[in-house]
């Protein structure tokens, strides 16, 4: 029994060395990407704001949704280890700016205001026009004629003023509007398809049908829609460099769109194009 036991314990012993090789010979077999500093070293820090399905933490702690899974994805190209900050919308880019993050997640557009105090990454996914009616309208000339409601604040909102006059009714926020059209108060309804998305998931609308509006001329934000960005400090452009060599690159390979479905989203809003400016 005792040589018996001892031999198990050698056994053992073993393994666990060889256990503790192969982590270590994982470590050092990891290459970064690209070099570049972070706020804390070997770690990427990021501000999770929450606005499903791009941005929100997991219970478990972790960034998830489309913003998170690509930085995820980045944070693994580059050998890092990911630190996750629950911090209010209002609290995501001052998190960045002070060098508490990295960067922050939560479908932050490219703006030319934003980008006078941050840098901004290459382009994720556009944010897409959704167009919410029973029939399942897409193309915008379906609406026209019809009582359209949508909410304040959105890029669509100024054309949609001049294509639809008094047939547009203007909401503070996209769960009155909602009520509105489960109610048939207005015949349709124009959101964020994301808005959308989330919003049938949780048993919102169950009559309601959410379609990407397709592009119309008219309608600027159909043909180019606000595009999702990492914000990052001025002060690290090696950073900067790091994030759009690896968007680019997980556009590239097909990634990104997969994140994009398997958060609810569809493919072709991984169809970026060239990075621009909403003035």
């Amino acid at each position: 029994m005792k040589l018996m036991g001892k031999m198990i314990v050698a056994a053992s012993v073993l393994a666990g060395a060889t256990a503790l090789v192969a982590v270590q010979a994982n470590a050092q077999s990891c290459t970064p990407k690209n070099s570049f500093k972070t706020v804390e070293e070997g770690v990427l820090t990021i501000a999770v704001t929450t606005y499903a399905p791009y941005s929100y933490l997991s219970p478990e702690g972790e960034a998830k949704g489309v913003d998170g899974d690509i930085a995820n994805k980045i944070a693994e190209m580059e050998c890092l280890k990911v630190k996750a900050v629950a911090v209010d919308t209002a609290a995501g880019i001052q998190y960045v700016l002070s060098g508490k993050a990295d960067i922050t997640t939560g479908d932050w557009y490219r703006t030319a205001e934003r980008a006078k105090v941050m840098n901004l990454s290459w382009p994720l996914y556009n944010d897409q026009m959704g167009i919410y009616t029973k029939e399942g309208f897409e193309e915008v000339k379906d609406i026209e004629g019809k009582s359209v409601g949508t909410v304040q604040g959105y890029l669509w909102v100024a054309d949609l003023k001049k294509l639809l006059g008094s047939n547009l009714k203007l909401y503070p926020n996209s769960v009155s509007m909602q009520q509105d059209l489960a109610a048939g108060r207005i015949a349709v309804g124009i959101d964020g398809y994301s808005t959308g998305v989330v919003a049938k998931k949780a048993g919102a609308m169950p009559d309601i049908e959410v379609k990407v509006a397709k592009s119309d001329d008219r309608v600027k934000a159909t043909t180019e829609a606000g595009q999702g960005s990492f914000p990052y400090s001025k002060k690290n452009p090696e950073l900067g460099a790091a994030l759009d060599a690896n968007i680019k690159a997980l556009h590239e390979d097909g990634t990104i769109k997969s994140i994009l479905t398997a958060n609810g989203m569809e493919a072709s809003a991984g169809d970026v194009g060239e990075p621009r400016l909403i003035d």
